[in-house]
């Protein structure tokens, strides 16, 4: 199951969110240099769940900015939007918006319903793109672990209009770049199930995500694996993994990679030492400057 255990979750409560489900935490204050909007519906009457928080930078730019949408991990069934690891960061006084989304857990709805609720979310945030002076063709998406997949998802299935419902239709819910952090990217791996067997059984998380066991239900398993859908019309892609991750191992993003790489895509698999699942590394500042320069070489105009 996606759980981090109880250190790694100290140590990084502030920054990533937890792999656990339990009562929301509380929401922290917005970044000194960004004003947010919180509790946004991008879905009318819609779940509590479907609603985002927008960061927006203090000082105008000039020009409508980049967007980048955090996507919060919990094992699609834990955690909230409240916990930002861009805005937390200071990527609003790099130059970005940044929206935080929420979408309906697995013991509400299961797959694809997270995935078209982070579709309706970007399809929402380019129909308002205008009002909010966000750039609608310069989108970023980043996520971590079950956030990381979900991620990984609107990366790779811009090209098909098959999770697109609802609202916003005339808008795409594609993007340009995805930074996955340590998502799972391949229920169907047999190397996978083989190394951790409870993934595969009835209640796993993964299992709760696609609503049956993801040993017997190869069908549905890769409906929800990233790899299914990879082409070369995809996102550019930078991923990042620690070698000692005990609960989604390295070798998921080494498929995504591979992957994407025989597709002819833009990816960059970023490996750190020794990290586990979650920890301070993820939000190391050596880390975070590298993730900027990748979405700098994607979204910003400067570097086009």
């Amino acid at each position: 199951m996606l759980f981090v255990n109880i250190r790694l979750l100290i140590l990084f409560v502030m920054t990533l969110p937890a792999l656990t489900g339990g009562a929301p935490a509380a929401q922290p204050p917005a970044p000194p240099d960004a004003k947010i909007l919180r509790d946004i519906p991008y879905v009318t009457g819609g779940h509590e769940r479907q609603k985002l928080d927008l960061y927006l930078p203090k000082k105008k730019s000039g020009r409508p900015l980049p967007l980048i949408v955090w996507v919060h991990g919990g094992g699609w069934r834990g955690s909230d939007k409240g916990r930002c690891l861009p805005a937390a960061n200071g990527f609003t006084a790099r130059g970005y918006a940044v929206a935080s989304i929420g979408y309906r857990l697995s013991d509400t709805a299961v797959f694809p319903a997270q995935l078209e609720d982070c579709k309706a979310a970007i399809r929402w945030l380019r129909a308002h793109a205008t009002s909010h002076d966000i750039d609608p063709d310069r989108i970023a998406a980043w996520g971590s672990s079950a956030g990381g997949h979900l991620v990984a998802l609107l990366g790779t299935t811009g090209d098909t209009r098959a999770f697109d419902t609802g609202e916003n239709l005339d808008f795409s819910s594609g993007v340009q770049a995805v930074v996955d952090y340590y998502g799972p990217t391949d229920f169907c791996d047999r190397s996978l199930l083989k190394e951790k067997p409870s993934l595969g059984g009835p209640e796993s998380a993964e299992s709760r995500l696609i609503g049956a066991a993801v040993r017997d239900n190869p069908e549905k398993a890769a409906a929800a694996s990233p790899v299914t859908y990879v082409t070369k019309s995809d996102a550019a892609f930078f991923i990042v993994h620690g070698t000692d991750d005990p609960v989604v191992p390295i070798s998921q993003s080494r498929r995504l990679d591979a992957a994407l790489r025989k597709a002819g895509v833009f990816s960059k698999l970023k490996v750190i030492e020794g990290a586990a699942h979650g920890g301070p590394e993820y939000a190391a500042r050596g880390l975070l400057d590298e993730v900027d320069a990748f979405l700098t070489a994607q979204l910003k105009p400067s570097a086009r």
